[in-house]
């Protein structure tokens, strides 16, 4: 069994809060809008680490991650990468991706918007934790915490990190 911290969207910002749920993990994922590879460097010291850059990631980020990033833990096959279009109606790129090597479950980040959800006629599951960072027009800045174990996925949390305009914690400029 593995335990999984998924996040998107940090547009450059970490906090105290995010580094808490990170400690309890076993890997944390970023799906992308990195935004300042600091991010990742602090979360990798925390825990094994898998990203994907989004676009507002720049060259460096770009050599670092991957656009995809496909993988299998304890029995279930991934698809992780930023831009992938509402659950059900991916963009061409990805629907293309997702008919040659069908994944159990599709992750990506981009639209800042919470998403759990089966898709029916692809027989997968569709996630994209929200936004974690303090910038867009997301109203609470979320994350979700998850097992892996036996081919499933167990134990599906919303973590809730508080109001975008409400956070106290500094970026990752500050932290180190």
């Amino acid at each position: 069994m593995k335990k999984i911290l998924l996040l998107s969207d940090t547009h450059g910002h970490v906090d105290e809060r995010m580094l808490v749920y990170a400690e309890a993990a076993d890997e944390i994922w970023h799906a992308g809008d990195i935004g300042d590879l600091k991010v990742t460097d602090t979360l990798a010291k925390i825990k094994p680490l898998r990203a994907v850059y989004g676009n507002i990631d720049g060259a460096a980020a770009r050599v670092q991650f991957p656009e995809n990033n496909c993988f299998t833990l304890e029995g279930v096959n991934f698809f992780m990468t930023h831009i992938g279009g509402p659950a059900g109606k991916y963009t061409p790129r990805v629907r293309e991706l997702l008919n040659q090597n069908p994944p159990n479950v599709f992750i990506c980040g981009h639209s800042h918007i919470l998403k759990v959800m089966q898709v029916k006629n692809r027989s997968l599951l569709h996630l994209n934790p929200g936004a974690a960072g303090v910038q867009g027009f997301h109203q609470m800045r979320t994350m979700l915490r998850f097992e892996v174990a036996a081919g499933k996925l167990q134990n599906m949390e919303v973590i809730e990190l508080g109001k975008r305009g409400k956070a106290l914690a500094q970026t990752v400029q500050g932290t180190n």
